[in-house]
This record gives structure tokens, sequence and C-alpha cells, in this order.
């Protein structure tokens, strides 16, 4: 008994969903029906038209709500005419057909290719000959690739005032290009003058767009690549090199004129100081010779014979000081002895000094001469 009990428990009928959802629904409709019966009254058709027709007026002012992102500006026409331009946020505007927004990003920066278009990353981009060939004024022709950056500075302007606003810039673009290059030479263009040509370009273009009232501002203008045509390549290649050549050359001669010319200056600057001072040198030796003539002028202007034995005994020590020989003088009968004293004597001279020994004769007698010719330069103390 307990086992059918369990067997019976656990094989209970799950509930069939579907009867009961369409048990649900019938029940609803029979309310509802029961309900409209009741209050036929409320659901008459001018009620439910007005009401039809407030909902509809709602949902289309609604639709007049729309939101501007950052960067991004609003341009409202009504009935095609140019209405305002709204800022970013949320903003309202009379529902289509009326008025109709139309937004503008003013942040994006744009960009037009002229003389090439871009490909796939990695592979190189694909050169446009009818608008890259260009005409220098050495009559010369050179392969311009040019890509210039530009954002919307009014959106009201850009839409309204130029018809195709990137047609035309690129256009404007490729003839102020072809005005520029055509007034410079292929030299000019292809090295030094690169910079220049870029900015004449773009101060050129912005004021093309200025003029038609674009609402256009050029941010950069970039000279991809300025080359001779394929056919002439390698000539070009052997042109620069001698270019190269040239110039290297001419630093080398620079540096070399760098270097000699401030030696020679400095040789020169070295000669004038050193004949300034034989000038100073001489001038004041000159002088103070002149000082020392009046000076002694003087002195012998008040003794005349000793400042004239004075002037004598100089000479003869200045002479002396510079010989090698000792003269003695014996006496009046003797004969004069001449004695080199290279190696006897202590000699001294401007350029060298030795030291000797002497045996006592030989300083005896060298002393007696000595003081035999000191008593004859004596000066006499009478007048002459």
């Amino acid at each position: 008994m307990s086992s059918e009990k369990h067997n019976t428990t656990q094989q209970t009928p799950q509930p069939n969903w579907k009867l009961e959802a369409e048990r649900h629904w019938k029940t609803a409709c029979q309310k509802s029906k029961d309900y409209f019966t009741s209050h036929k009254q409320l659901f008459s058709a001018p009620k439910i038209g007005g009401i039809v027709a407030g909902g509809s007026v709602l949902f289309w002012l609604g639709s007049g709500v729309y939101l501007i992102n950052e960067g991004n500006r609003g341009v409202v026409t009504r009935f095609g005419a140019y209405s305002e331009t709204t800022k970013p946020g949320p903003n309202w505007h009379i529902p289509t057909p009326i008025e109709q927004v139309t937004i503008i990003n003013v942040e994006q920066q744009r960009f037009i290719e002229v003389g090439y278009r871009s490909t796939t990353r990695g592979s190189k981009p694909e050169i446009i000959q009818q608008e890259s060939l260009m005409l220098t004024t050495d009559e010369n022709i050179i392969n311009v690739r040019l890509a210039v950056q530009y954002q919307i500075n009014n959106a009201s302007d850009y839409l309204f005032n130029v018809k195709g606003s990137e047609a035309t810039l690129k256009q404007l673009t490729e003839s102020v290009e072809r005005a520029v290059i055509g007034r410079n030479n292929m030299d000019y263009v292809l090295t030094e003058g690169r910079s220049e040509i870029v900015a004449q370009i773009k101060r050129d273009i912005q004021l093309g767009m200025d003029s038609y009232q674009a609402g256009i501002t050029i941010a950069s203008v970039n000279l991809q690549d300025a080359q001779p045509p394929e056919e002439v390549q390698g000539s070009f290649e052997d042109a620069i090199r001698a270019r190269e050549d040239k110039q290297r050359l001419i630093n080398e001669a620079e540096a070399y004129s760098n270097e000699i010319i401030p030696k020679a200056r400095g040789a020169a600057s070295r000669l004038l100081l050193e004949a300034q001072a034989y000038e100073a040198e001489k001038v004041a030796k000159a002088t103070g010779e002149t000082q020392r003539f009046e000076q002694l002028l003087v002195e012998y202007e008040k003794a005349p014979a000793i400042t004239r034995k004075r002037l004598y005994i100089e000479a003869k020590e200045k002479l002396f000081s510079s010989t090698n020989k000792v003269i003695v003088d014996a006496g009046q009968t003797a004969p004069q002895l001449y004695m080199p004293l290279q190696n006897q004597t202590t000699y001294q001279t401007p350029e060298h000094k030795s030291s000797i020994t002497e045996s006592p004769a030989e300083a005896t007698a060298v002393n007696h001469g000595q003081t035999m010719a000191n008593n004859a330069l004596r000066p006499s103390r009478s007048k002459p």
C-alpha cells in the first residue's frame, strides 16, 4: 500500500502551460469586454480622435529635440533657408518639414591629396600624373605630391557659400601649387626652397578660400615628395652628386681659409706688437741716453778733469770686462807680459762663468799689476 502511494506521488502530471495561457487570455478579453460595455460613453469617436491627434502632435513636437556632441555645430534651416547655428548640448527646432538640422563636425581634421592617392597601409601610393607633373620657371618638369590638412571654422559658410567645398579646395590647391612652382626654378624647389614654397602655397590657398567665404581654415600643407620624372632620374642624381661635391670642396676651402687667416692675422699682430715694442725700447733708450748725457754735462761743467778721468776709467773697465787676457805692468823698463788666464784665474763673461785655482806667486804678480794699473788710472788732483 505504501509503495503504491509513493508511485502515485511521483507520477503527478505536469501542468499544461499552453492551456493556462489560453485560459488567462480569455479571462482578460472577457473583462475588457465587460469594461467597454459598462463605459461605452468614454470610447466615442470624437474623444478617440482627439486623443490620437493630441498624441500625434506631442510626438511631432518631441521629434524636434536633438543633441549635438562636443566639437560639432548644428545648422538649422527653415524651409531650406539658413536660420541659425546651434552649439553643443540639447537643442530643439521646429520639426520637419518646417525646419531641418545638419550637424557639422568643426574639429575634425580633413585631408585632400593632390598628385597621388593613398592606398592600403604599407603599399606605395598611386601617382596621378595629370595632377603631379608641373613646369618650373627654367622649363623643367618635376613631379610634386602635396597633402593639405584643413578644418571647418564656420559651418553655415561651409554649407551655403560654396557648392562642393572639398572639390573647390582641391582645384584651388592645384592652381596655386602650379603658380608657385612655376615662379621658381627646379633646383630651388628640390633643395633649399621647400619650406618657403610650402608656406607660400598655404598662404595663397587660405587667401583664396577666404575670398570665397568657404568657412575653411588651412591647418597645414605637406610637400610629400618633389622629384624629377623617372625618365631623367639618373641624370638628376648625377647632377645632385656633382652639386654635393662642389659644396664639399667649398666647405673644405672655407675650413682651410678659416684656419690660415687667423694664423696670418696673429702673426701680423705679433710683428706689429714687436715693432711697437722695439720702437718704444729705442725711444726710451734714446731718451735715457739723452737724460744721462745732460746729467753728465752738468757734472762735466762742474769738474771737467775729474769727469774726463772717470769717463776714461769707465770706458777701459767696460772694454777689459769682455776680454780673456790680463796685462801686467811690471815697471817702466821691464817688458810687458801677456798672460792667458782661461785656466789660471777666475774669468767672468756675460754668458759664462768658470773658476780656477792659482798659485801664490801668480796671484802676487797679478795683484801687483792691478795695483800699478789702478795707480796709473787714478785721477790727478791738479787741473789740466
